[in-house]
């Protein structure tokens, strides 16, 4: 069972997608929130699979309720729901630690489809969206890199370093679980599927040379 945490402003919006979801045998809606500090507060409770954040937001914005979440609660997958095609939007909401992002315009069937490929450490990026982002993506960040969180930076750096997971959770004060999941979308994000490719890109980009 895939659980879910809904945060959008919009009460009718929030009550449209959870009787969505509800009628897949496979996720489970555990809260629903219209502002991201209750987000964050309910996130660290409830310890949902997937988070569905809306870009906008009162107070706390989308964006860094993402940031937040993914620093606090690690385990938690996000996926960004918003009426904003604009590849900027995406490439912050990416640089947050989300790893999905599905528009309004398209929700429904897709969303549910989101929220499995997002639950699984997949990229997903609506239809509409995915071939603009990614060239703008090239363009703004110039190196891949740019495409990972701090906190997926330090767990690639000490991964090619050879350090386990255990290792890896004792030195940045995170569980092997956590870890785990960092790795897994980080891989995600740029594309790689075991760990020898991962120690290829990083000699590749400077990370390590061994």
């Amino acid at each position: 069972m895939i659980d879910v945490l809904l945060v959008d402003d919009h009460e009718m919006v929030r009550e449209g997608i959870a009787r969505l979801l509800e009628t897949q045998s496979d996720i489970h809606v555990v809260g629903a929130y219209g502002d991201g500090d209750g987000a964050l507060a309910a996130c660290a409770a409830a310890a949902p699979h997937v988070a569905v954040i809306d870009v906008t937001l009162p107070g706390l914005d989308g964006i860094e309720t993402a940031r937040r979440m993914h620093e606090c609660c690690a385990d938690t997958h996000i996926l960004m729901l918003s009426m904003h095609a604009g590849s900027e939007h995406i490439y912050q909401a990416m640089q947050a630690g989300a790893i999905g992002y599905v528009l309004k315009e398209s929700a429904g069937g897709e969303l549910v489809a989101a929220i499995r490929a997002v639950h699984a450490g997949q990229l997903y990026l609506s239809e509409k969206v995915a071939s603009r982002f990614g060239e703008y993506s090239s363009a703004r960040a110039g190196h891949p890199l740019d495409r990972l969180s701090a906190r997926e930076r330090q767990v690639l750096k000490l991964v090619v370093d050879g350090r386990t997971s255990l290792q890896i959770a004792t030195q940045l004060g995170l569980s092997s679980k956590s870890v785990d999941t960092y790795r897994s979308r980080m891989m995600a994000k740029l594309g790689i599927d075991d760990l020898p490719g991962l120690v290829k890109f990083a000699i590749r980009h400077g990370i390590t040379t061994t």
